[in-house]
């Protein structure tokens, strides 16, 4: 069980829980809310670090955004360096999963001075995942139409609880390997419920400019990249983008991976995670 725990900053108090011992690495996604069951991806870095598991604004009980654009990944950072700095962390390390991943990249951008290294995967530098055929947010892919009607539904109120799981489960579908994973994965203590506003921030606003490709460089940092070989959703190519273009970098594909390695792979990626230390 995690421990839930809150910390107050001069940009809001924010909610977060914490397991593992080590030195401290801060885990997060831009739309997702955790909880005291903890996270699948987090797990496996409570055998070797500190983790903390962090509820950014608007999801959980943290603060609330007041404006939007306070759930940019720009704003987020600033939020995770409020956070450390009340805290009383020099530094820490980044571990994020998808537009986690995303987020990683962007806060040892603006702040590499705060990071020991980050860790990202199954996650792209820029907007152009969403035009690459094997993509699911790519209007050419079978599923894009598809996708785009269960995220409106998920981002409709009047949606309930049953369908909102039945929407949920289709939706991962499209990013396992194969179905006995997902079923194992939903059999086990997990959190990380969508945020419908971030997600629709994200979706609408974030990601049609986002692109940190030409800034990658810039990174100098030791930075742990991952990817699925056959993920739906961030394709393998952009992942292998991302270790090019960062000096500091190891690159592990997971072959028998979609968009989640950490559960279709378990041990090896529990492996990926001793040997960032």
């Amino acid at each position: 069980m995690w421990e839930q725990k809150f910390v107050s900053t001069d940009r809001g108090t924010f909610e977060y829980f914490t397991a593992g011992k080590g030195k401290p690495v801060a885990i997060t996604h831009l739309y997702m809310a955790f909880d005291q069951r903890g996270n699948l991806f987090a797990n496996p870095f409570t055998n070797y670090y500190k983790v903390f598991l962090i509820n950014v604004r608007g999801a959980g009980h943290s603060v609330k955004a007041k404006i939007q654009s306070q759930l940019s990944m720009k704003e987020t950072v600033k939020d995770l360096e409020a956070i450390r700095e009340s805290l009383g962390i020099v530094q820490w390390a980044f571990a994020g999963h998808s537009t986690g991943g995303m987020l990683a990249l962007q806060y040892a951008i603006l702040s590499p001075q705060s990071l020991t290294k980050l860790i990202a995967g199954c996650s792209a530098a820029s907007k152009a995942y969403t035009c690459h055929k094997n993509s699911i947010y790519c209007p050419e892919n079978k599923h894009y139409s598809r996708i785009i009607e269960i995220m409106d539904l998920l981002n409709n109120p009047q949606t309930i609880q049953a369908v909102r799981k039945k929407l949920g489960f289709e939706w991962a579908l499209m990013s396992y390997y194969s179905e006995e994973k997902l079923l194992e994965a939903n059999r086990r203590a997990n959190s990380g419920r969508t945020v419908a506003a971030n997600l629709e921030y994200f979706r609408r606003v974030e990601v049609k400019n986002f692109d940190l490709r030409h800034k990658l460089k810039t990174i100098n940092i030791a930075a742990y990249i991952y990817a699925g070989r056959y993920d739906a959703q961030c394709p393998v190519d952009f992942s292998i983008e991302m270790a090019e273009q960062i000096s500091h970098s190891q690159l592990l594909i997971f072959e028998e991976s979609n968009h989640h390695p950490f559960i279709e792979e378990e041990e090896k990626f529990r492996e990926f995670i001793k040997n960032t230390l």
